[in-house]
């Protein structure tokens, strides 16, 4: 029995209780309050962190390992006539100096044993004459080589750019932070995908859409006059990772982005993130010829339109000349587009992109869209309004794709336009920012989820055809006539907190994101590996319990909030906590009933060829797969079949006994995550440990808050008692319909 009764009483969302005798709100009985607070100015004040510096903090390397470093990076050779040059040398000597407790020597030429050479052959002289292979690795990768220079020993960090060199230096640290052996390297490494891009949905005025990690970080009242440090704190955190854009501004766009006044802020934001290899990009309101530009019309058709918005490329470029291009949400959740003028997506996303094309702009047109209509199955949507298309749009554009049907549900199977625009370059979009997973206060690391999504088969040209190799385009690669272009996008949830993103662990969620945009054949549990290893320890008596919470934990969660494949079950609008009985209002495909259609027969929503057909678009193979119950993954159950409340599961149980369980193991795993971080106090700086533990105590809460009010309600359609051992939720169900979250955080205003 894995039901906990040490809230019952209390309401359902409190935290664990307060380890002081008293719950906040009370006073604290003095001698508790005074051994806190003795407690408090006891600890160790270079020990204390509040997660500013990510998994970029360079904490001194044991003694061992440190001399053995040390002798091999004695002195740095590196250019620093661009800025570009100068923020590499830098972050190699801040990383180094915090790492080996003492700068490198710098230099001009290696004179001695333990050389870092960095560069390229245009900067270096001594990488110019090595002769180093360093064709095809682009413009961004790079290598790192164990060689001889001079009658030296040294290391080299060299690349095609000064960009490239900067990526390099980063990994060079990346492998000290995590106690690699340097002593016979032989690394060469480019990006598979081009563009790496984080989307922030930031509002001009701070308010961050499904943010939770306090205000926007782009202070639009102070810009262009005061650029805050953290802009280029934010910027070394994103080259680290191999991150080399970002869009600032909400898809659900203000057209005023686009005037003079804050243009002028966008170039001095542009002018922090150029050092380190980061374009700026905008995400533009499609009727903003109308609302900024005084036109009658925003048709994509029209020639006053089209001439418009090639002038304002001209005056963005003429400030911002590596100005990335433009994001788009168009004829989606009340966003204007094409469509309202009787065009098509793609008639919008290439008038968008001829205005840029001169400058070398792209387009980035999201397929996250359904019709103004109610539809037989709102998972069908994009499917049907772009396949058709696919072909038709310009070389600088790509198709925005969300990893699922849905909208960044905690599982779903792969989109299914993944393999079906051979001649479209698909951008895969991954949420960050755990709108549908916990907020900042849950502990989900999602790499497992996007490595799933990632390493999912589409069969588009048979066997092996993954989503990786349609998103770094190596599927469709001989297409003729197909565009190059190839990318990634991530929902950030960077905000003002000084610890980026409302928790510790949801730093991960970022650092994963960038690693896998890099190389998305990466393995999620050795990224996992690396980030426990640069932000808090490399003792593997924490390292190994740490990762395997993380990879735990997204099942973890899928269980205690949308078991076998049910989906789209949270509060309406701010999606917090469980509303499964969600119903009413403007559209049908924005309640829960409408995706968990439970029944007195039975529960799930029937996508098969009898039902919305929506297994139809997918590749056969696929379709075949998902179309039968006894195939179809069981975490994807639900998702395609109206299954019986009695039907057998491959545990033997019944459905309704089986969704029971996975409620209850969901409960149970937060429970053990929570024993073992408490487990490691010793091993992590007090101030982090506190802060994840009471975070861990939340997650708790809620997750048991899930399990119960979902129990509830859905047994009042099995009508079915509780497999045996399972204990009955601590409430009613009225209760948990009761319950408002008014100024839940991130809502979508």
């Amino acid at each position: 029995m894995v039901h906990t009764t040490a809230n019952r009483g209390h309401h359902p969302l409190s935290v664990a209780p307060w380890p002081y005798g008293r719950r906040p709100g009370g006073r604290l009985p003095l001698f508790a309050f005074a051994c806190w607070l003795a407690a408090l100015l006891c600890l160790p004040a270079a020990q204390a962190e509040d997660g500013h510096d990510l998994w970029l903090r360079h904490a001194p390397v044991e003694s061992g390992a440190a001399g053995d470093y040390r002798a091999r990076l004695v002195q740095l050779v590196a250019p620093e006539a661009t800025a570009t040059q100068r923020v590499a040398r830098d972050e190699l000597l801040r990383g180094l100096g915090g790492l080996l407790g003492a700068s490198p020597a710098v230099s001009n030429a290696p004179d001695r044993d333990g050389a870092l050479i960095l560069g390229t052959p245009a900067s270096s002289p001594r990488i110019a004459k090595l002769g180093l292979d360093l064709d095809g690795l682009g413009a961004e990768g790079y290598l790192i080589r164990s060689l001889s220079v001079d009658g030296h020993t040294a290391t080299v960090v060299a690349a095609n750019s000064d960009v490239g060199a900067l990526y390099g230096a980063f990994h060079l640290l990346r492998l000290l932070q995590t106690r690699q052996p340097i002593d016979a390297l032989d690394l060469r490494t480019s990006p598979k995908v081009a563009l790496r891009v984080l989307n922030h949905w930031d509002n001009l005025d701070r308010h961050v859409e499904r943010g939770y990690a306090g205000q926007s970080i782009w202070d639009w009242h102070r810009l262009p006059d005061w650029l805050d440090p953290r802009y280029t704190d934010y910027a070394r955190a994103n080259a680290s990772i191999g991150i080399n854009g970002t869009v600032l501004n909400n898809v659900n766009a203000n057209a005023q982005i686009l005037t003079p006044a804050y243009l002028e802020k966008v170039e001095a934001l542009a002018g922090v993130m150029r050092p380190y290899g980061i374009r700026v990009y905008l995400s533009a309101r499609f009727s903003a010829p109308m609302e900024i530009g005084g036109l009658k019309t925003a048709d994509p058709k029209d020639a006053a339109v089209q001439r418009w918005w090639r002038a304002k490329a001209d005056e963005i470029y003429a400030k911002i000349p590596d100005f990335g291009g433009f994001l788009v949400k168009a004829n989606s959740e009340g966003q204007p587009g094409p469509q309202d003028f009787g065009r098509s997506h793609a008639d919008g996303a290439n008038m968008l992109a001829d205005a840029v094309a001169p400058h070398g702009g792209i387009v980035m047109w999201r397929a996250f869209v359904y019709s103004d209509e109610e539809p037989d199955d709102r998972a069908k949507q994009a499917y049907t309004e772009f396949v058709p298309h696919d072909g038709e749009f310009r070389d600088n554009v790509l198709v925005q794709v969300k990893n699922g049907a849905i909208d960044f549900q905690p599982r779903e199977p792969f989109h299914p336009l993944f393999g079906a625009m051979p001649k479209t370059p698909l951008m895969m979009e991954f949420q960050i920012t755990k709108e549908y997973l916990g907020f900042a206060t849950h502990l989900v690391y999602l790499g497992p989820m996007w490595e799933e999504v990632l390493r999912a088969d589409t069969y588009a040209k048979g066997e092996g055809s993954t989503v990786a190799k349609v998103v770094d385009g190596s599927l469709e690669a001989d297409e003729p006539g197909r565009s190059r272009l190839s990318g990634m996008a991530g929902v950030a949830n960077i905000g003002s907190d000084r610890d980026w993103s409302g928790s510790h662990f949801d730093q991960a969620n970022w650092y994963a994101y960038g690693r896998l945009a890099w190389d998305p054949y990466l393995d999620a549990r050795d990224i996992a590996a690396e980030w426990v290893r640069m932000t808090f320890s490399n003792d593997p008596a924490f390292v190994d319990p740490v990762v395997g919470m993380m990879m735990a934990s997204h099942q973890a969660a899928v269980d205690y909030m949308t078991p076998l494949g049910l989906h789209h079950l949270m509060g309406r609008g701010h999606h917090y906590g469980p509303a499964p009985w969600v119903e009413g209002g403007p559209r049908a495909d924005w309640t829960s009933v409408y995706f968990h259609r439970a029944t007195k027969e039975g529960i799930g929503f029937d996508r098969t060829k009898t039902g919305s057909d929506a297994v139809s678009q997918y590749a056969p193979p696929v379709a075949e797969v998902f179309n039968d119950p006894a195939r179809v993954p069981e975490d994807f159950l639900l998702w395609f079949h109206h299954r019986g409340w009695t039907d057998r599961v491959s545990s033997g149980r019944t459905l309704w006994d089986e969704l029971v369980h996975r409620y209850s193991r969901g409960v149970a795993e937060v429970q053990e995550m929570r024993a073992t971080w408490d487990g490691l106090a010793d091993h992590v700086d007090p101030e982090r440990h506190h802060q994840v533990a009471r975070f861990l105590a939340i997650q708790q809460k809620e997750a048991q808050w899930w399990r119960d009010a979902s129990i509830a309600y859905f047994q009042t359609f099995s009508g079915l008692p509780l497999p045996e051992g399972e204990a009955a939720p601590l409430h009613s169900l009225d209760y948990y319909k009761s319950l408002e979250f008014p100024n839940a955080p991130g809502d979508g205003r």
